[in-house]
């Protein structure tokens, strides 16, 4: 088993003040795989300390300087990515070869895409018409506390920490404690590459620990945070009496929108995105809204699609599904299972319990109900797991009602061979992204959604720009 138990901070690894001992769990096994230490009170201020004493000088180090850096970072992270695909697929249960190929490639592709959106940023430029002595300056936020989740670690990581870094920020570091590997990998490349002191730290906490130390602390400027809506909101409450940034990625309850038009692949191509990562993606498309004269045999293909979806270990390659992350979420979904058999849905395939041979680890069954109204709990609650609910709907206008019926508003989807439906559904979809016919970004776009589901964007010079201070300076002199 793994002794992870010390913290990175002001460019050493060291100790927690208190012994403070937590058992991080193979979900696939049960087992304890890893030990980490939850930090407290002492060892957060120490962080703090060390990123802010070291933000006056990172700061005005020039942005040719901070980029090379950063260019080394992802020569590092290469190297590491089979060490890295492996603590991902430990710690959170994620099939070696969706670890390896779309967890740690994430991370590897966010680095890229800030890089080369770094490059073209421009922090100083002229207010006004030519011969202007106004100028607008975008300057660092200053101390950044990151609060990342355990469902898509590198992701998430490398989405906050790069773009702060690169704009010249300092940062504190708090992955989950459910899947902190990852993250502990991460500050072994930042060390490798020779960050200066101070510049990246990283303490292992709980949420009601070192979370709400960072979220209230006075000297953190910024808190950026990807999580549940319900820590989401205990945050911002918490940043309020300091008056700090707080930029929010939350939960989704994802509509796909299947019209009549739709081509052939539509159905399946929905089912598969809804359980990838075993359901446990904030923008999966959890909700299959599908046009009624087509609405029978789309069960039945769904249907199909769905049991022949493959439940394994995490060890083996191939494309099948691992376990949720652990005992907690797993009886969360099971509960949600049952709360849509009772409310009178209609159970097409999964259901309750462990799939068969799998009687040991998080294993749930890939479910799908039909015959789904959207007022039901199924419908409207975020489950985090492989289940997936299908409704009806008869016109278009219909469709986005429903689609929009909800508290959240991270990203929709749209199959329809009508492009001007397909526009003309996604203006009037209430949120951040939509995504039309299975294509998803091919750039550095910006992620983040409406409503409930959180504020702020990530990714590309959008994401740059959530850690960036805007200054205007009158007289500016040549």
């Amino acid at each position: 088993m793994l002794d992870k138990r010390k913290f990175y901070i002001n460019g050493q690894w060291i100790a927690p003040s208190v012994a403070n001992d937590y058992a991080v769990i193979n979900p696939a096994t049960e087992q304890a795989c890893a030990t980490i230490s939850l930090g407290d009170q002492a060892d957060t201020d120490a962080a703090v300390a060390a990123a802010k004493q070291a933000f006056s000088s990172w700061s005005q180090t020039s942005k040719q300087q901070r980029l090379q850096l950063i260019e080394l970072l992802l020569l590092e992270y290469q190297k590491r990515w089979s060490e890295m695909a492996q603590a991902i697929s430990t710690e959170m249960g994620a099939p070696i070869d969706l670890a390896d190929v779309a967890q740690t490639g994430s991370g590897y592709g966010h680095i890229e895409n800030f890089i080369e959106a770094y490059r073209s940023i421009a922090l100083e430029s002229t207010l006004g018409e030519k011969g202007s002595t106004e100028r607008i300056i975008k300057e660092p936020i200053g101390v950044c506390a990151l609060i990342t989740p355990w469902n898509w670690p590198m992701n998430q990581v490398t989405l906050k920490v790069i773009p702060a870094l690169a704009v010249g920020c300092t940062v504190v570091l708090k992955p989950s404690e459910v899947a902190p590997l990852s993250s502990m990998i991460f500050a072994e490349i930042i060390e490798a590459v020779g960050f200066p002191k101070g510049v990246f730290n990283l303490v292992n906490g709980d949420g009601p620990g070192v979370g709400s130390q960072l979220s209230s602390h006075p000297d953190v400027d910024m808190i950026s945070f990807t999580g549940s809506t319900r820590a989401g909101a205990l945050i911002t409450k918490a940043a309020a009496e300091t008056v700090k940034r707080v930029t929010l990625e939350l939960g989704g309850k994802g509509a796909n929108i299947i019209f009549a038009d739709a081509d052939d692949q539509a159905i399946k191509r929905g089912v598969l995105h809804c359980f990838n990562n075993s359901g446990q993606s904030c923008n999966a498309p959890t909700r299959m809204l599908v046009e009624r004269s087509i609405y029978d045999r789309a069960v039945l293909t769904a249907k199909e699609v769905a049991m022949k979806v493959i439940v394994a270990s995490p060890a083996q390659s191939g494309r099948h599904l691992g376990p949720v992350v652990n005992q907690l979420q797993y009886d969360k979904i099971q509960g949600l299972i049952a709360k849509g058999i009772t409310e009178g849905a209609k159970l097409e395939a999964g259901g309750l319990g462990r799939p068969e041979g799998l009687e040991q680890g998080y294993y749930v069954k890939p479910t799908l109900f039909s015959a789904v109204d959207n007022n039901m709990c199924i419908a409207r609650e975020e489950i985090f797991g492989p289940v997936l609910v299908m409704i009806p709907f008869d016109t278009e206008a219909e469709a986005i009602v429903i689609a929009n019926d909800s508290l959240y508003g991270l990203t929709h989807y749209l199959q329809t061979q009508d492009t001007a439906k397909a526009k003309r559904v996604a203006r009037h979809l209430r949120c951040g992204m939509v995504r039309i016919n299975g294509v998803d970004a091919t750039a550095a776009a910006p992620f983040g959604g409406y409503k409930q589901s959180g504020n702020g964007r990530e990714g590309g010079v959008w994401g740059l720009e959530d850690f960036l201070e805007i200054k205007h300076v009158t007289q500016w002199l040549d």
